[in-house]
C-alpha cells in the first residue's frame, strides 16, 4: 500500500464515527454518556468494555487494551496501522490515493495472511463470476441455487458462487492473476498431486465464510452429485486466517439484527442460514459442521446474551448436541430451543410457511432448556427408575454449570416440581455436582473428596483482577504528572516569575512551559521509557512553539502511545450534569482548579524523586559499610543533608507532613 497523505488520514479520523465501527464488533449499550459492552478481547461476565462517542476513544478495562477506532481495529482484526485506515477509509468513502497498480512482484511483499485474504477474495468474484456468465455456472450453479428456492438478492447478499468441473480453471486463472501456489495451496483452493495442480472445490457450489467484518476467511463447497462415496461438503482446511472453531458462518450478516432482537437463532447449515434470512429472520447463524465451540458462544455473547437453538427431527444429532447447550450455560447465557417438525428443518420450514407463520411456530414452540433436555430423555427412559435417576443427574449437571445462583434456583425449583422431588434432594444433588466442577477447575481433588462441603459447598471468590492490582513499572506520581502535561499541556496559566532585577512578575505560559522549566531547573527526568518518549517530542515541540492537544496523540502512529493517552482520556465513571440542574451542586471538573493541579503535580513527582533519592543514597551507605572512603562519605552525606533540605521545602508547599 502506497504511503496515505496526512490530510487524508485527518479525513478518516473525523469522518469515522468509533462507535459505529466498534458497534459491528461489539453489542454496546447506553450508559451515561457513554456506551459499554463485553470486551472483545477478553472472556467476561460483567462488561467492562467502554466506548466514549464524544472523545472518539475506547478501553477495555478488563484487557487494558485502549485507544482510537484505528487502535481498536489493529487490535481487533491484527491489521497494520495503514491497512486500519484503508479499512475506515472504505467504510465511510473516502478515496485514499495509490501510487500505481500493484503489481505481482509486489504483492509478494505483502504479509501472508494479507495475501491469504486478497486470494479469497479473487476466489469469491471468481466463482461468482462463473455462476452468473458461464454457461455450465448457469446451468448447473444457479440453478441449484434457484431449485433450492433462493432469491437472486440472497444469492447476491450471501455471495454465492460455482467452481467449474473443468479441474484447474481457477487455479489458472489465479497464477496467471501472479498469486503463489503455495498461497493457493495454503487457503486450500489448489490441491497439487504428482505435480499435478486442481482445483480443490471443483464442481461445487461455493459458500463465502466471512469474518465479522467481512472479509473472506474460507469457503465451503457443496456437490451436486449424489455419488454417496463423494463427501456432499468440503470446507477449506485451518490456516493462519481461517479457525472454524472461532468461526460463525452468516454472523457478518446477522449481527446488526441480533443486536436489534437482543437473540441469536443458532441452526445447523449453510442453507438454513440463507433461508432464515430470506424469511426476514436475519439474525440467524450456524456453526457450519462443528460441533459448537466456547470461541463460537463468545462471538455471539458480544451481541445478545441469548440464544436460542433451532433444530430438526434427528434425535441423535439433538442428543449430540446437548454438550453445546451445557458449553452456553457455562459461559453464564440464556439458551432456548425449538424443534421442528419431523422431516423438517429451518430451511424447509421456512420456505412451507410465511414468516409471520415461521415467527409464530418458533415463538409457540420455544422451550427452556430443562424443559427441552428432560422430555428428550424421558423419551428414552422407558420408565426405568434406574435411567430415571440418571436422566435428572444429567439435567442438575446442566443446572450445575449455570455461574447464576439465582438462575440456578429457579431451575433447581422447576425439575423438583417436575419430577416430584422435594427441592433440598436436587440442592444436594447439584452442591455435589459444583464442588465437583470446581475441584476439577482448580485441580484440587480434596474439594471433591470432602464430605464435609456436601451440603454446604460455597464456591471460592475468584481472585481480583482489578487495574488497581496491576503492578505499574512507574510510581504514581510519575503517571499523574505526565497525565496532566499530556492532558492540559496547552492550556495557559498564571506564575511567578523572578526577572533579572530580583523583581517579581506575574507571567502567564502554558502548563507544558511550566512543567517543563521546573524538570530542566532541578535536572529531573522522566523514568519510564514510554513517558520519556512524550516528553521529548513535547520539548522538541516547545522548541519550535509548537503545543499538542489531546486529539494530536490519540491519533498518534504509536499505537502503545495512543492506547495510553486514550486510558487516561477515559473516565469510568463520570458526574452527571444533573447534580448541578436539578440539585444545585456544582461538579467542579479539574480545569476549574488548573493551577494547583499542576502545582501539586510537580511538587509531587519532584518529592517522589527526592525521597527515591535518599534511599538509593542510604543504600550505598549500607552497601559499600567498612569499604566506604572518607570522600565518599562525605558527597554522599553532603548530597542527603541538601536532599532533605529541599524534601522539606516541598512538603511544606505541598502542606503535607514530613514521613
Amino acid at each position: 500500500m502506497s504511503r496515505i497523505p496526512p490530510h487524508i488520514i485527518d479525513e478518516i479520523m473525523q469522518t469515522s464515527r468509533i462507535e459505529e465501527v466498534i458497534g459491528e464488533f461489539v453489542n454496546l449499550k447506553k450508559s451515561g454518556s457513554n456506551l459499554k459492552g463485553l470486551s472483545p478481547f477478553v472472556d467476561e461476565k460483567s462488561p467492562s468494555f467502554m466506548v466514549s462517542p464524544a472523545k472518539q476513544i475506547f478501553k477495555c478495562f478488563s484487557s487494558g487494551k485502549g485507544g482510537t477506532v484505528v487502535s481498536f481495529l489493529m487490535e481487533k482484526e491484527h491489521f497494520s496501522y495503514p491497512e486500519a485506515l484503508k479499512w475506515l477509509a472504505d467504510k465511510y468513502g473516502i478515496q485514499v490515493p495509490e501510487d500505481k497498480p500493484q503489481t505481482a512482484e509486489e504483492m509478494a511483499v505483502i504479509t501472508e495472511r494479507e495475501s491469504l485474504y486478497i486470494i479469497n477474495e479473487f476466489a469469491k468474484e471468481h466463482f461468482m463470476q462463473n455462476m452468473h456468465e458461464h454457461s455450465e455456472g448457469q446451468n448447473i450453479g444457479l440453478s441449484y441455487f434457484e431449485e433450492r428456492g433462493f432469491r437472486a438478492d440472497i444469492i447476491k447478499k450471501f455471495q454465492l458462487g460455482y467452481c467449474l468441473n473443468s479441474g484447474d480453471d481457477f487455479t489458472k486463472a489465479a497464477l496467471r492473476k501472479g498469486y503463489k501456489k503455495e498461497y493457493l495451496e495454503s487457503v486450500g483452493l489448489t490441491r497439487t498431486k504428482e505435480e499435478r495442480s486442481f482445483d480443490f472445490f471443483r464442481g461445487r457450489v461455493m459458500f463465502p465464510i466471512h469474518s465479522i467484518s467481512g472479509r473472506v476467511l474460507g469457503f465451503g463447497g457443496r456437490t451436486l452429485i449424489t455419488d454417496k462415496k463423494v463427501a456432499k461438503y468440503f470446507n477449506s482446511p485451518e490456516s493462519i486466517i481461517y479457525n472454524k472453531s472461532e468461526i460463525l458462518y452468516g454472523l457478518y450478516f446477522a449481527k446488526g439484527d441480533i443486536i436489534k432482537y437482543d437473540n441469536c437463532f443458532l441452526c445447523e447449515g449453510y442453507t438454513d442460514v440463507i433461508s432464515m434470512h430470506q424469511a426476514g429472520v436475519a439474525n440467524s447463524v450456524a456453526s457450519s459442521g462443528t460441533s459448537l465451540t466456547k470461541e463460537q458462544i463468545r462471538l455471539i455473547k458480544r451481541y445478545t446474551q441469548n440464544i436460542t437453538i433451532l433444530y430438526d427431527g434427528d434425535a441423535a444429532g439433538i442428543k449430540a448436541s446437548f454438550r453445546g447447550i451445557d458449553l452456553i450455560l457455562e459461559e453464564g447465557m440464556n439458551v432456548k430451543v425449538v424443534l421442528f417438525p419431523d422431516g423438517d428443518d429451518p430451511d424447509s420450514y421456512s420456505k412451507k410457511v410465511s414468516t409471520t407463520e415461521l415467527m409464530d411456530f418458533i415463538k409457540a414452540n420455544t422451550q427452556d432448556f430443562v424443559s427441552f433436555k428432560t422430555s428428550m430423555l424421558l423419551a428414552e427412559g422407558n420408565n426405568d427408575p434406574l435411567q430415571k435417576a440418571q436422566i435428572i443427574r444429567d439435567v442438575v449437571q446442566s443446572i450445575s454449570l449455570i455461574p447464576d445462583q439465582i438462575t440456578r434456583s429457579v431451575f433447581t425449583s422447576e425439575i423438583a416440581r417436575v419430577f416430584g422431588f422435594d427441592e433440598s434432594i436436587v440442592i444436594n444433588e447439584l452442591n455435589k455436582l459444583r464442588k465437583s466442577n470446581i475441584a476439577k477447575e482448580l485441580d484440587e481433588p480434596l474439594i471433591a473428596s470432602n464430605p464435609s462441603l456436601t451440603d454446604t459447598f460455597t464456591e471460592p471468590t475468584p481472585q481480583a483482577t482489578t487495574a488497581t492490582e496491576v503492578k505499574h513499572p512507574y510510581s504514581i506520581q510519575e503517571f499523574e504528572l505526565m497525565r496532566v502535561l499530556v492532558k492540559y499541556g496547552v492550556f495557559a496559566i498564571t506564575t511567578d516569575h523572578i526577572d533579572e532585577h530580583g523583581l517579581a512578575h506575574t507571567v502567564e505560559v502554558s502548563v507544558a512551559e511550566l512543567i517543563n522549566h521546573e524538570l530542566a531547573k532541578d535536572q529531573i527526568a522522566f523514568q519510564f521509557p514510554l513517558f520519556q518518549k512524550v516528553y521529548q517530542q513535547i520539548v522538541d515541540g516547545l522548541a519550535s512553539k509548537t503545543l499538542y492537544k489531546v486529539s494530536y496523540w490519540l491519533r498518534h502512529q504509536d499505537p502503545e502511545i495512543a492506547k495510553w493517552v486514550a486510558e487516561i482520556e477515559t473516565d469510568e465513571h463520570e458526574l452527571s450534569p444533573q447534580w448541578l440542574l436539578k440539585y444545585n451542586v456544582e461538579t467542579n471538573g479539574e480545569l476549574d482548579k488548573l493551577k494547583p493541579l499542576v502545582i501539586n503535580s510537580i511538587y509531587g513527582y519532584k518529592k517522589k524523586y527526592v525521597l527515591s533519592r535518599i534511599k538509593e543514597i542510604t543504600a550505598e551507605l549500607q552497601e559499600l559499610g567498612e569499604n566506604i572512603t572518607d570522600e565518599q562519605f562525605q558527597d554522599l552525606l553532603s548530597e542527603q543533608v541538601v536532599l532533605e533540605r529541599v524534601k522539606m521545602s516541598l512538603m511544606s508547599k505541598l502542606n503535607q507532613t514530613i514521613d
